[in-house]
């Protein structure tokens, strides 16, 4: 099975200059544990995810005045969607990570998800794919 298969196509998509605690209102509501970050002056989207929000807010900084752009997870890594779930697997095992941009000819196509691996791995009847109404972008 390929990523394209059990990634989300609808991504969470929020800016730099957004404030911790208005992506996590926004993950809050869509249900989501990362955002994809398009910022004009990066190199590529970038990744905010739960664990950079809780980071900070462990550390006792101030959601409301703390940009995504001072938390975004480093050296993100890109999956294709052609990729097998398996690779996508063992990326997100090497890095320590939970999610992967899908990226097809420099365009953000989804976001694949540990959960969305896992449903697509599991015999019982989940969703392969994520239905669109499940993730909202």
């Amino acid at each position: 099975m390929q990523v394209s298969e059990g990634m989300s196509p609808t991504v969470l998509t929020v800016g730099p200059d957004h404030t911790l605690r208005a992506v996590a209102q926004l993950m809050s509501r869509r249900m989501v544990g990362a955002a994809v970050v398009m910022d004009p002056d990066g190199a590529g989207p970038g990744i905010i995810t739960e664990r950079d929000i809780l980071r900070s807010v462990g550390a006792g900084e101030d959601p409301d005045a703390e940009l995504v752009a001072a938390h975004l997870t480093s050296d993100v890594v890109y999956a294709a969607p052609d990729w097998s779930l398996e690779q996508a697997a063992a990326a997100m095992v090497r890095g320590g990570f939970r999610h992967l941009i899908v990226v097809e000819r420099g365009e953000t196509v989804g976001i694949l998800s540990v959960r969305d691996v896992v449903r697509c791995w599991t015999d019982d009847g989940a969703i392969c794919p994520v239905p669109a109404s499940a993730a909202v972008g």
